[in-house]
Order: structure tokens, then C-alpha cells, then sequence
């Protein structure tokens, strides 16, 4: 037997190796504490539970459900962006329902790259901007997201060689993995540029509503003309609590949001339809959730950057997502740094390499561990320095 060379390309997914590493240390007896994926532990809210209740034992909803999601599904996503965003949506054309916003990520490439185009994907990033755009025969051109840049892209440093073959420009505010965010006049230069270039701008929002401090991210679709020339992928995995119903949304440009459709047509039969009213329940109903949700990760994200802060860490406190982004302290790389941690004080961090090559110097931390496990994490994390001195003076 053998495989498609574009096995060649694809090395396991980032989280199936770290969750390996933790399984073998705990089968040792070892205790280990993780800050890795951003997987809300607050539970989904009752009246959401008790939708999907209710509609899985209607008969009706026991059937393949149609790829392009329920009328009301479409109807209540597009109204939630007009209350949210004041954006106005035709939920017939401009709205896809789909099974978690990384499914719709992962299709995306297929209906923009052909073999040997370009797309421009932030560095770091989420894997999977970069691992669609191969898989669809394209190429990745990574834009390095630094400090001195604030975490945004440089779209002027582009070369006009890269830019003529470059088909899609992915972007992602609130960012994973940094924490920053970006502002409506950055939004406004990347419509701009991408109508310069010919660009489809595909934006990726999923932590629009994980905010603090009173700070209210926008949406890529604010921007003037944004639907001219993208699209925004959205999820209520971190917005609700349901990462683990796998429902999300693709909203925009018209004519892309078909191709997407045509592609998920062919691959996919759609969200099942129980789960697609839980998903109207969340986008209609009481929205104070988000808020308490907010509050609790507002508190641990100040616990988490003083602590990093103690231990020789620079970490800032961000204005949004489920991460704080740590400059490690001099002396490590990233992985050595992570290593440390996990071997020493049995915590797991992400080394930011996980995340591209300019991740270098830094980790990931997420702030989705229950209140137990956080404050024994932050003890272990505080006694690491002390450890890693004795380690060091046996070795």
C-alpha cells in the first residue's frame, strides 16, 4: 500500500501529539496539569441542554438534515450579527451553517487555491489556515505576526512575486494564539488591499464574544466593502459552551459562501438538525451567559499573568480570547521552556513553534481549567523556579 503523497505534508495534528505526551506521563502515575486547548469546562447553558432534549426526540429531526442548514437556523444567525454587528445578512445566500468552524476552515481552501497558488497565512497562527491551503495544493506564505508589529499582519512587505500568485488572505481577531486584537481601520486597509490584489479575504471571529474589561471586539464584516471580497467563519463553541456540538457559521460574500456550500454538498450531509435547534436557542436566548462566562475567565486570566509575570515570564493581560500569550524568560527556546515545565512541575503549556516559526519565544496558555485545577497549576507554576535551580545544579 501506498499513500498520497500529500501524506508526506501533513504530520499529526497539534493537539493529538500534546495529548499523547500527557497520556504517558499519566500512565506513569504522573500527574499532569494542562493549560493546552481552548476547551471551555463551563458547561453548555441548561436551556440550550434542554432544546437539544426536546428536538432529539421529534422523529423529524432523526433524518439527514440538508447541507445548507435549517431556514431558522440561517434566519437566527443572521439576525444575532444585525443585533451584534449591525451587519445585515440575507440568511438565504449569505449565511452557511456549519459543523464547527474549523470544517468550514478546512473546505475553504478547496474552493480558492488551485496547484501552486498562494495563500498569505499569519505566523503563528491556527494549524489549520496553513495545512488546508496544502492539502488544496497551495501554498502557505506565512506573514510573521511580532511585537514590534503588534501581532498584525504587514501586508506592505509582501513581495509582488508572492502577491501574483497569492489567491486568499487569512486573518484572525481576536488572534489565536497571541490574544491581540484588531481594530476596524485594519480591517478597512485589508478590504482595500485585497481588492488591489484580487485577494479573497477569509476572516476568522470565534472569540468575538470572549472579551474583558468592557473592551467589545468588532467584526471583519464592519469594514466598508468587506463582502465584496470575504468572508467571516464564526462558532458558538466558545461564544456558548459547545465545542463539543460542533456548530459554527460561515457569513459573507455571496459567491463565496456558495462555493463553500458546493464543496460541503459533495463531503458532508450537514449539522444534525437537533443540534441545529439547540444552536437557535443559543443565538435567541438570553444572552447573559456570555457575560458571567467573561467574568469567570477575566479572573483566572489575572491570575495567570501575575503568576508568569513571578516566575520570569512577560506576559500582558489580553483584551480578549481564551490565551495569554507569555514572552519565556531568557536562556530557552520555546520547547526547551515547555519541556521544563511539563517535566519539572508537571504543567503543559504550548510552545509557541506549535504555531509557526515565529511563535519562537513564547507559549500558550488557555484559560479553560476548572478553579481546582487552575490554582493547583498556578502553585505548580510558581515552584518551578526553585525546581528547575535544583535540576540544574544536579546536572
Amino acid at each position: 500500500m501506498k499513500l498520497s503523497q500529500r501524506m508526506d505534508q501533513l504530520a499529526p495534528y497539534l493537539f493529538v501529539e500534546i495529548n499523547k505526551k500527557i497520556a504517558e506521563k499519566r500512565a506513569r502515575g504522573e500527574e499532569v496539569i494542562s493549560f493546552g486547548i481552548g476547551d471551555p469546562d463551563i458547561p453548555t447553558p441548561p436551556n440550550i441542554i434542554e432544546k437539544l432534549c426536546e428536538a432529539a426526540r421529534d422523529p423529524a429531526n432523526h433524518r439527514y438534515p440538508e447541507t445548507d442548514g435549517l431556514p431558522a437556523l440561517r434566519q437566527a444567525m443572521a439576525a444575532w450579527y444585525k443585533r451584534r454587528f449591525e451587519v445585515t445578512l440575507d440568511p438565504n445566500s449569505e449565511v452557511l451553517p456549519l459543523i464547527g468552524s474549523k470544517e468550514g476552515i478546512g473546505h475553504a481552501a478547496f474552493c480558492f487555491l488551485d496547484q501552486g497558488d498562494v495563500a498569505l497565512v499569519p505566523d503563528p497562527a491556527y494549524p489549520v489556515y496553513a495545512i488546508s491551503s496544502k492539502l488544496a495544493g497551495g501554498e502557505p506564505y506565512y506573514l510573521p505576526l511580532t511585537e514590534a508589529n503588534r501581532f498584525i499582519p504587514d501586508l506592505g512587505s509582501i513581495p509582488q512575486e508572492i502577491l501574483s500568485r497569492a489567491k486568499v488572505l487569512w486573518l484572525n481577531y481576536p488572534n489565536n494564539p497571541t490574544g491581540a486584537v484588531a481594530e476596524l481601520e485594519f480591517f478597512n486597509r485589508a478590504v482595500e488591499f485585497a481588492r488591489q490584489n484580487n485577494l479573497a479575504i477569509c476572516h476568522d471571529g470565534p472569540y468575538t464574544e470572549v472579551a474583558y474589561d468592557g473592551y467589545k471586539p468588532v467584526s471583519y464584516l464592519q469594514a466598508e466593502g468587506a463582502r465584496e471580497v470575504g468572508i467571516e467563519f464564526h462558532s458558538l463553541s466558545k461564544s456558548y459552551n459547545m465545542t463539543g456540538w460542533r456548530i459554527g457559521m460561515a457569513v459573507g460574500n455571496a459567491g463565496m459562501i456558495d462555493a463553500l456550500k458546493r464543496v460541503k454538498s459533495n463531503l458532508d450531509s450537514g449539522i444534525p438538525q437537533a443540534i441545529q435547534y439547540m444552536a437557535i436557542e443559543a443565538l435567541n436566548g438570553p444572552q447573559e451567559v456570555i457575560a458571567q462566562h467573561n467574568n469567570i475567565y477575566q479572573r483566572r486570566r489575572d491570575l495567570v499573568v501575575d503568576v508568569l509575570n513571578d516566575i520570569g515570564c512577560i506576559a500582558a493581560a489580553p483584551k480578549a480570547s481564551l490565551y495569554v500569550w507569555a514572552k519565556i524568560p531568557p536562556g530557552f527556546t520555546s520547547m526547551e521552556f515547555s519541556a521544563s515545565l511539563l517535566e519539572q512541575v508537571g504543567v503543559l503549556v504550548i510552545p509557541g513553534t506549535g504555531y509557526g516559526p515565529s511563535g519562537e519565544g513564547f507559549v500558550r496558555l488557555s484559560l479553560t481549567l476548572p478553579d481546582a485545577a487552575l490554582v493547583k497549576a498556578l502553585s505548580k507554576l510558581s515552584a518551578w523556579q526553585d525546581s528547575h535551580n535544583r535540576f540544574k545544579s544536579k546536572h
